[in-house]
């Protein structure tokens, strides 16, 4: 399946069968596809050891990892943090609706498993932009008959059409708590588009009670040197591929006003981590902080 464009395309074209084609992301899914750019969440996909990428995906992956050793390792206690912050979000908070943006391509223990295996009445919808993960999210994301999961092909920088679309409202009571899961997306998005009002853009559609759960990579436990060969190597991935290395104070934009649970901003690889395989990384290695926050 790797690098196979005939497959992908068949796939792709079978999934986008009930796909509103609308807005930004209007068209074919095939024909937004470019096996010749490294994308995100294929690269994303790479690092974690899947099988759903391209030669452009594993060459930027292997870049970024000559520059950043710990690269993997970093992926990996992220996806972890996303996990663990899932199953605080259901078994201590009682949420049992989630907005997951910037979802990648499905791997195991996504967030509805999470949720659902707790809660199996759990709502969960999902938003990306790359036609590979919709290929994946209609053939993948499926639900406990109590629960539900829909899939949402936007983009985080336009947060009105994630809000009106018809799949969020069929899926997810917005007038109920939601948990906002921006979990290493932010990262992804410049200083011109604005992150912090898109975030607060969606916030501000939530009721009290809400919550948001997001993580960022930073570049304060990198040599300069070392920073700069990160985004350059990223650079080979478009302008989508960008990533915008933000400091602690920078990342804690994102939580004003919100009430942020223990142990407050900190790394991914320690955020409640008290259960997980000991001694964890480094905050060097994994250079990326993550939070979870109450909307009061």
């Amino acid at each position: 399946m790797v690098g196979d464009r005939r497959q992908w395309t068949d796939v792709i074209a079978e999934a986008a069968v009930t796909t509103e084609a609308s807005g930004p992301t209007a068209g074919s899914p095939s024909d937004r596809i470019d096996t010749t750019v490294a994308h995100p969440a294929r690269r994303y996909n790479y690092w974690l050891g899947g099988k759903d990428n391209f030669q452009a995906d594993r060459e930027s992956g292997d870049t970024m990892a000559a520059a950043f050793p710990t690269i993997r390792t970093a992926a990996l206690e992220n996806r972890r943090f996303l996990q663990r912050a899932v199953g605080f979000l259901t078994r201590e908070a009682g949420i049992r609706q989630f907005l997951d943006i910037g979802t990648g391509i499905p791997t195991a223990d996504n967030t509805h498993e999470v949720a659902q295996a707790i809660a199996p009445e759990s709502r969960v919808v999902y938003v990306d932009n790359d036609p590979i993960v919709l290929a994946h999210a209609r053939a993948l994301l499926s639900s406990s008959p109590q629960g539900a999961t829909a899939y949402i092909d936007a983009d985080l920088r336009d947060p009105e059409r994630i809000l009106a679309h018809p799949e969020l409202r069929r899926t997810i009571d917005l007038s109920r708590p939601v948990a906002l899961m921006l979990v290493a997306v932010l990262h992804f998005v410049p200083d011109g588009d604005d992150p912090y009002a898109l975030v607060r853009h969606l916030l501000d559609a939530l009721p009290a009670g809400s919550w948001l759960a997001a993580s960022h990579a930073t570049h304060e436990y990198l040599p300069p040197a070392v920073a700069e060969q990160a985004r350059a190597a990223a650079r080979g991935g478009g302008p989508h591929g960008l990533i915008n290395l933000r400091t602690r104070d920078e990342f804690s934009r994102f939580f004003v006003d919100l009430d942020v649970v223990e142990p407050g901003i900190t790394s991914v690889a320690e955020w409640r981590a008290e259960n997980e395989t000991q001694p964890r990384p480094s905050v060097v290695e994994v250079s990326m902080y993550g939070g979870v926050a109450r909307l009061p």
